[in-house]
């Protein structure tokens, strides 16, 4: 892989952002937490028609909670909540919470993906991966590829597993000025994969023998009426973070266009198949316009998607970008 391919940055670019991460290799999947000491104010958008989520209705613009303290992502499908008491338990212990007059609560977000076709299906995200994920979180955390949430994640789906692709975590960020914009992304998606930026396809439904590319659209058009087998089996979930000073409804708004990043690298995406949510959280440093962040939420968002197929690895059956040759 010449490193050209990859794209910089990180989500801990941005100031009062740090990230851990814990996966089981032995039954790949895992959980990425990130932590904010300070709070963070958030929003989300989900589109996908299977999502698994906690907290996110707190985060619409009329109800009460003004910061979050943790957004994670998570494996293990629905079972992958689980880590969210282990994060709880983490915060509590550092004091972290939001102040209800007898104790703290931390305030903590997140959502899964399906990855319990890969490795055992009774292995995934519970208290401890989360706690541990905590423990390991950092402000310059630097994983990609088969790591946390992303360890048991797969693309191209509509054939099963004998012509899926490895994927994984991918991490990106823009800098303009004092302005910064980052993006996490755990890709597990039913569709076909693209570099925008390079305008060209680089993981999907991979045919071994032919050595190459299918297409999930032309695929689709002659399954119309067996998308019950492709069930819920995917999901791709991100989280946006800026240094930028916003409210829960900024926040929302540039979760909204963020899904841009989504619609431009996976095809389809946002199907009945998909749990398709992205986080956005500013920490409030800058100020910033909130269209203009959104379009680079988007942008950083299709280049983590890039980021987690080119530094993604083997695994078992699965493929991964640099063994299709």
């Amino acid at each position: 892989m010449e490193k050209e391919k990859f794209y910089d940055g990180y989500l801990t670019d941005v100031s009062g952002v740090s990230l851990g991460h814990f996966e089981n290799m032995d039954s790949p999947t895992g959980v990425s937490v990130a932590i904010f000491k300070d709070g963070a104010t958030a929003g989300v958008d989900v589109r996908g028609g299977a999502p698994g989520t906690r907290e996110t209705d707190l985060l619409k613009p009329e109800n009460l909670v003004d910061k979050v303290h943790s957004i994670f992502l998570s494996g293990g499908s629905a079972y992958g909540i689980n880590a969210s008491a282990g994060i709880m338990k983490y915060l509590e212990e550092e004091n972290i919470g939001m102040d209800v007059g007898v104790c703290k609560v931390p305030i903590v977000t997140g959502a899964v993906i399906f990855d319990l076709a890969i490795g055992s299906p009774f292995i995934r995200p519970d208290f401890d991966m989360g706690y541990k994920a905590c423990q390991s979180a950092t402000t310059n955390d630097k994983s990609n590829g088969l790591v946390g949430a992303g360890t048991g994640a797969s693309v191209g789906k509509i054939l099963g597993n004998d012509y899926s692709m490895k994927s994984g975590l991918g991490q990106a960020s823009i800098k303009v000025n004092d302005l910064v914009v980052s993006a996490m992304t755990a890709l597990n998606a039913f569709g076909d994969i693209y570099d925008d930026e390079r305008n060209t396809q680089i993981a999907g439904v991979y045919d071994r023998n032919k050595k190459k590319f299918l297409d999930t659209q032309e695929i689709y058009l002659g399954k119309q009426k067996d998308y019950n087998a492709f069930k819920g089996r995917n999901t791709t979930i991100a989280l946006v973070c800026t240094n930028a000073k916003f409210t829960k409804a900024n926040c929302n708004k540039v979760s909204q266009m963020a899904h841009d990043g989504f619609a431009r690298s996976i095809r389809p995406v946002h199907t009945m198949f998909d749990g398709d949510t992205i986080f956005t959280a500013a920490t409030g440093y800058v100020e910033a316009d909130v269209s203009l962040v959104g379009m680079l939420a988007a942008k950083a968002i299709s280049r983590s998607i890039a980021n987690a197929i080119y530094y993604s690895k083997s695994y078992e059956g699965f493929i991964a970008f640099n063994d299709k040759k």
